[in-house]
């Protein structure tokens, strides 16, 4: 029995030691060797595997960057400028400046409150809601209201507005990852640049329905009238399926076209006020015309 047994650990020991050796040079076949500056690159990066970059997180944009050698049409949008900066000094090679991007919500309904002429009870989901709901308003084009983006945002830079159901991006924390815009199945976000001074001009609107019937849904719906691409000094605005898009390539933000809207779906941010015009002074009050004297009395005639 013990002869037996003995057998059987002499067996099993050399079998393992085969299958050891085995393994040893399949691996050493197989092995992978990874350039270690793939580690350098990833410990510079924010580590949100927000997905903004176009791979699958942050590791596969590492990857990326050591395999091309450059940044070339790479970009993190969590890290900026100053992490390109760090990658390229990494690689070697130069960073171009990319315009700084921020979200923007291209949306906003006239129908809100009390206004609204249906509710939804479904599964709280923009994608699902997209699929058997037109939205509050009967605009099959806007925003659906369920958050969608608020739940893609890893950055808290989007909330929900209580009274109009549409979202409202924080600029001071949005870093333009773009994860809002692909959760929302009405593409109603939209990534643009920030422009000078934080300001931007834009349609807040996606409606493509002709003029009338896409007032019956919203009163400050773009009507494709094509005022504002009259008006346009450098054709930065272009009229598609009756609906005006403003290029923020070629914008030069001279408010033109916000003047000129009659539904006001246009929108300009953080621009200063308009200065009041002065009100007419009232007209003074006509003097009042000067009494004559009275004719001096005849002298009595002499008796």
């Amino acid at each position: 029995m013990t002869q037996q047994i003995l057998i059987a650990v002499i067996v099993l020991g050399v079998i393992g030691a085969f299958f050891a050796v085995v393994l040893y040079f399949v691996a050493q076949k197989f092995k992978v060797v990874e350039d270690p500056l793939i580690d350098e690159v990833a410990d510079v990066l924010p580590g949100a595997n927000c997905g903004g970059c176009g791979k699958a997180g942050c590791r596969a944009f590492a990857e990326a960057c050591v395999a091309q050698g450059n940044m070339d049409g790479l970009r993190c949008a969590p890290g900026g400028e100053p992490v390109a900066q760090k990658i390229a000094a990494l690689l070697g090679c130069s960073a171009e400046a990319g315009e700084p991007q921020v979200a923007v919500v291209r949306c906003n309904p006239s129908f809100c409150g009390e206004k609204r002429r249906s509710n939804y009870d479904g599964l709280r989901s923009c994608a699902f809601a997209n699929t058997v709901y037109t939205g509050e308003s009967g605009c099959s084009f806007g925003c659906l209201g369920c958050g969608d983006c608020v739940a893609a945002c890893q950055f808290d830079a989007i909330h929900m507005n209580p009274d109009m159901h549409t979202p409202e991006v924080d600029e001071a924390k949005c870093t333009a990852c773009g994860a809002c815009v692909k959760a929302c199945p009405r593409r109603i976000i939209e990534l643009r640049n920030r422009g000078r001074n934080n300001r931007r001009v834009f349609v807040s609107c996606v409606n493509k329905e002709k003029g009338a019937a896409a007032r019956k849904t919203c009163e400050n719906a773009c009507i494709g009238c094509t005022k504002c691409e009259k008006v346009c000094p450098v054709s930065a605005i272009t009229i598609a399926d009756s609906l005006s898009y403003i290029d923020f390539t070629k914008c030069i933000a001279c408010r033109k076209c916000v003047v000129e809207c009659p539904t006001h779906a246009i929108h300009d941010v953080n621009f200063p006020a308009p200065a009041k015009k002065p009100e007419p002074k009232p007209a003074a009050e006509a003097a009042p015309a000067p009494v004559a004297p009275a004719p001096a009395p005849q002298a009595a005639a002499a008796q």
